[in-house]
């Protein structure tokens, strides 16, 4: 099996306001998120790509324009996004668009991380 990896990042902030107010997530606060995205392959495309990275752009363009410094409560319409859940989202993002995606995994922090992969 073949795979590739294509790291994006973004800042935004949320509140998980379903947690108990003693919590420090419950409060207004944000992050500098990084998103990977993994496809995967049994075989190359005639060009010996799973898929050409160009190919991917259109994925920074939505992360750009409707999740880069915006709230994430507002942006899904969720009052808990937590990082399963954006993985959840930006899989189902991909996988609508590219068969080959394996994964996604995201970062809320450098030694955190969250991944949805069916």
């Amino acid at each position: 099996m073949y795979r590739i990896t294509k790291e994006f990042a973004f800042s935004a902030s949320h509140q998980l306001t379903e947690l108990p107010p003693e919590h420090q997530c419950g409060r207004l606060h944000g992050h500098n998120y990084v998103v990977v995205v993994e496809l995967a392959s049994a075989e190359l495309n005639a060009h010996g790509f799973v898929r050409d990275y160009h190919e991917l752009a259109p994925l920074k363009r939505y992360i750009d324009d409707d999740f880069d410094h915006r709230h994430l409560n507002d942006v899904l319409e969720d009052d808990m996004v937590t990082a399963e859940r954006l993985a959840k989202h930006f899989y189902d993002w991909c996988a609508a668009r590219w068969p080959e995606t394996a994964a996604v995994k995201v970062s809320e922090t450098p030694k955190t991380w969250a991944e949805y992969r069916p």
